[in-house]
Parts: C-alpha cells; structure tokens; sequence
C-alpha cells in the first residue's frame, strides 16, 4: 500500500528512497554524521583507484601479451613502487604550491583590505546582500569585520578566492604520505593473485582471472568504501568504480593483444 504524507498526499517511491538514503547518514539523534576530511579522502580514493586500475592495466598488457608470471610480477611491483613514489610526490609538490598560492593571495588581500579598506568592505557589504541579509544587518556584519583586520582578509579569501588560511590547510607531507601508502596497498591487490596461487596452479590464465577478481573485489571496495564516508549509495559507487576498471582494463588488454596478434610484435 502507498504510504501517505503527513498532509495526506501520496509518497512517491523515489522520495522514499532519497529519504532512507538521507536516514542513513544521520547519526543517533538525527544529526548528519561528519565526513572524514576532505582532502585526505580525495588523496586515497584518488591514488586506490589509480593504483589498482594501473595495476590491473599493466596485468592485462602483459597476459595478452603471453608474457610469464615472473614478468608480471618483476613489472608491476617495480611499476607499482615507481608510480607510487611519483603519486606521492606529486600530491606533494601540488599541496606546497597550493600552499604557496595561498600565502601569496593572503599578502594581496592584506595589501587591499589595508589600502583599499572603503571598497573592501563595500564588497563584503554586496556579497552579504546577495546572500539574503537586508542592508542594516550586512552593515553591522561587515563594520564587525573591519574591527579586526586578520578576520576580515581570511573571509575576503575565502568570498573571492576560496582559499583557507595558509596555517590552516593541510601539511603537504602528510598529503603526500597518505598517496603513496594508499597508491602501494590498493595497487598490490591485483598482483596478489599472482602470488596467491603459486602454490596451486603454474597456469597463467588461471592467475590472470585470479588478478581479474582481486582487482574487481578491490575496487568493489574501494567504491562501498567511499559511499560509507560519504553516505552515498553503496551499488552506485561501487559499480562506478568498477566500471572504470573493465574499461581502463579492457583498453590495456585490446592494445597488448593486437600489438602482439596484428602488429606482429614478439620476441
């Protein structure tokens, strides 16, 4: 039976859904639960998925290929390391110029907020009227600012620019930490097979379809993982990343096998 409203109407089933799905990211008593910060969510969903996609990527084009397991396993820990260390580093040297940028942007906005102070705070004054405040409460929201000048050029930067205050953004080194380790744990998951079933089989084919599934249960993961922080849908985010790893995959495996088979590239 259709469920009703509190005003009698009929509930439509996707309201419902978009309702449990809300539900789900709320905590005991009804707040909405907090993410996990930002920035260090951003730099291990980006480097996992980048990791395992590579990883797989690189098992594809050999195994299609018809190289040996040896092969795989001296050119994707090798790779994985190499690209891990450039990821990490990269987040790295991105995170210091940001931080760099930031510095920079907040010594421009204090030259104006001290030499431009009228249009300044004439700015502020539009920006809060845009927003909704009527002009004696932007008035009295913006001559507040001006008493304290640091206060004002952190919320100039952050109203023009969408920067945070340099002291508050993130330490560069542990941006880049986080990549590389998240980079080297998800991206072992593909090789793993490989090593897995030594004991059990000497079939190349086997192996490939092990790193198939290792990979897939990886991403899998890694999606159902990001939904939790996030209080997404699970389905939907695994199936998003799952769906890039059959694409990058297919693409790596169709290239080795026709460089090999058409090209007449061998040994």
């Amino acid at each position: 039976m259709a469920e009703t409203n509190s005003n009698g109407g009929f509930r439509a089933p996707l309201l419902r859904s978009l309702d449990g799905e809300l539900e789900k990211g709320k905590g005991k008593n009804g707040r909405p639960k907090e993410p996990w910060k930002g920035e260090v969510v951003k730099s291990i969903v980006y480097a996992g998925l980048d990791a395992i996609v590579t990883s797989f990527s690189l098992i594809s084009s050999i195994s299609a290929g018809h190289l040996s397991s040896v092969d795989v396993l001296v050119l994707g820990f090798a790779n994985l390391v190499a690209d891990g260390i450039s990821m990490g580093f990269g987040d790295y040297v991105s995170s210091s110029t940001e931080k760099d940028v930031a510095v920079k942007e907040r010594t421009v906005t204090e030259w104006d907020v001290i030499n431009q102070h009228r249009p300044q705070k004439e700015e502020l004054l539009r920006h809060y009227q845009q927003l909704g405040m009527n002009e004696t409460d932007a008035n009295t929201v913006v001559n507040i600012f001006a008493k304290y000048r640091d206060i004002m050029i952190d919320e100039k930067m952050a109203i023009q620019k969408g920067l945070l205050p340099p002291d508050q953004a993130d330490k560069p080194w542990k941006s880049g930490i986080i990549t590389f380790t998240a980079f080297i744990v998800f991206g072992c998951a593909p090789l793993l097979a490989f090593i897995v079933l030594i004991p059990f089989t000497k079939n190349d084919t086997y192996k490939f379809i092990g790193a198939c599934v290792f990979s897939a249960v990886a991403l899998a993961l890694l999606g159902i993982a990001k939904a939790k922080i996030a209080s997404q849908n699970y389905a939907l985010s695994a199936g998003i990343t799952l769906f890039n790893g059959l694409i990058a995959g297919a693409a790596a495996y169709g290239i080795g096998w026709t460089l090999r088979n058409v090209a007449g590239l061998e040994e």
